[in-house]
């Protein structure tokens, strides 16, 4: 109880934009967190699309989101909620270019992600380590990628713009990842 008034009321005032993850400020406000995940976009905290249904903001887009948007400007850091390794990185249909993070029994999808990966499949990633970084809304050059805008250029996945789109499965089923931060 003591924690959830802490997080309720005490870790919104802190300004995120500013922190830096070797800060030991940070640190001490990730202990609050009982199931250990961090923040996957630093300083960008506005959810755009919640988990469960909505109303598909585009053509491909799923009317039951299977995570939380939050919206970022291209080339935003995304960092590794937990430890874990790589078990996914390429172009993923209406995800665009993905990355996944797996850990025991979890799998995080990080998608429309920078086309340019800098991480490879096998990586063993440590918690808040940079994984990638949030891509821009058009990408050219995909094999196959059937997402386009309404001026008909090729788009990250099914997406109207840069944001990072989080998913967790656990053993293999999607949840709200709210919960976990």
């Amino acid at each position: 109880m003591f924690s959830f008034f802490i997080i309720t009321f005490f870790i919104p005032i802190f300004d995120t934009h500013n922190l830096s993850y070797s800060n030991n400020i940070y640190s001490e406000i990730l202990d609050f967190n009982p199931n250990g995940f961090v923040w996957p976009i630093p300083g960008y905290n506005k959810i755009s699309s919640p988990f469960g249904k909505r109303t598909s903001p585009t053509s491909g887009a799923s009317s039951s989101h299977s995570g939380i948007d939050i919206p970022a400007p291209p080339g935003s850091k995304l960092i590794a909620v937990h430890d874990g390794e790589i078990t996914f990185r390429e172009f993923l249909g209406a995800g665009g270019y993905t990355i996944t993070l797996s850990f025991a029994n979890y799998k995080i999808s990080y998608c429309h992600c920078e086309p340019n990966f800098i991480v490879n499949v096998g990586d063993k990633i440590k918690q808040g380590q940079v994984i990638g970084h949030v891509g821009p809304k058009n990408v050219y050059g995909v094999k196959g990628n059937q997402y386009h805008d309404s001026e008909g250029k090729p788009t990250n996945g099914a997406t109207t713009g840069p944001h990072l789109h989080l998913g967790i499965r656990i053993d293999g089923n999607y949840v709200n990842p709210l919960p976990y931060f």
